[in-house]
């Protein structure tokens, strides 16, 4: 018997009776054990409601975590495609202005058919900002070849005049700009049989944006608005090219009426520029007659 009570196997079964036999009794109506058991639940309530709460805290942090990192990588995805949506972007404003250059290029092509038209973007400008020599990217390897004494018209994207090609290498060639005190191009008044003016660079003006003007004979009258535009003389520049208005007259001198002009063009801001080579270059190379150049008729100036 003594044996019997200290089996396991016997105190086990006596223990798990007791508690069943407890179960039962705090269930029964006035049992004392109820009260007992309600006790001991309110004892333990508190630690059982701690436990709960950091379990929750717990799984709250690392749904937080998981969630962070779910938006980090939605984040990066969005900005992947947002990066990808600006250079689609900036291809088609790339694509659309070079439509419209193409379209520009067309019609100073029609307006001066015996000129072939290359385009071209500026590169730099040399250490006198823009009134110095102006650098673009199109040179022998385009087809702008310049010969011994030769010079090709610039003008922007509006048709108005910039320059000359004054040198050409390999992938780019040099401008002088109209504002330098080197440039030099006859002009004539906007009208019917408008008088004759000589355009050219002055060092103290070209500080301020502007050339002079020279027109030679009393009968000439000039007035501040009249437009300047190139008169085809000398063979360099066709006829017809926008150049400016004048800005001030100087009637001091009768025999020589000078004026400042104020270019179309605004040089300081140009990004993309035309060439202008005459059909009849490479026959002089081969020794063909050159044939006449285009007539344009008087343009309504300063689109620039």
């Amino acid at each position: 018997m003594k044996k019997l009570l200290t089996a396991k196997w016997f105190i086990v079964l006596a223990v798990s009776l007791l508690l069943i036999a407890g179960i039962v009794l705090s269930f029964l109506p006035g049992s004392p054990l109820k009260a007992v058991v309600g006790l001991s639940s309110n004892a333990v309530s508190p630690a059982q409601k701690g436990v709960k709460a950091t379990g929750n805290a717990f799984s709250d942090f690392w749904a937080a975590i998981a969630d962070g990192i779910a938006i980090r990588e939605e984040n990066k995805t969005l900005k992947e495609e947002i990066a990808d949506l600006k250079y689609r972007l900036n291809q088609y404003e790339e694509a659309a202005i070079r439509y419209e250059e193409l379209k520009n290029a067309f019609h100073i092509r029609d307006t001066f058919s015996n000129y072939d038209i290359y385009g071209a973007s500026i590169l730099s400008r040399e250490a006198d900002e823009w009134f110095s020599v102006i650098r673009i990217n199109a040179g022998k390897n385009e087809g702008i070849v310049l010969e011994q004494g030769q010079s090709y018209p610039v003008v922007d994207t509006e048709m108005n005049l910039v320059g000359r090609v004054i040198e050409t290498q390999g992938s780019n060639s040099m401008v002088l700009p109209l504002l330098h005190e080197g440039f030099s191009a006859s002009g004539k008044v906007n009208e019917v049989n408008g008088a004759s003016v000589i355009v050219s660079g002055d060092a103290v003006l070209k500080k301020t944006g502007l050339c002079r003007v020279k027109a030679f004979g009393k009968a000439v009258k000039l007035e501040p608005g009249t437009v300047i535009v190139t008169s085809g003389e000398g063979g360099l520049f066709p006829d017809g090219i926008p150049i400016g208005t004048i800005v001030s007259v100087d009637y001091s001198n009768p025999t020589e009426v000078t004026a400042t002009l104020r270019p179309f063009s605004s040089i300081g801001e140009l990004e993309d520029v035309f060439v202008m080579i005459p059909f009849n270059a490479d026959d002089k190379k081969e020794g063909v007659p050159e044939t006449s150049e285009t007539s344009a008729a008087p343009v309504q100036g300063g689109q620039g």
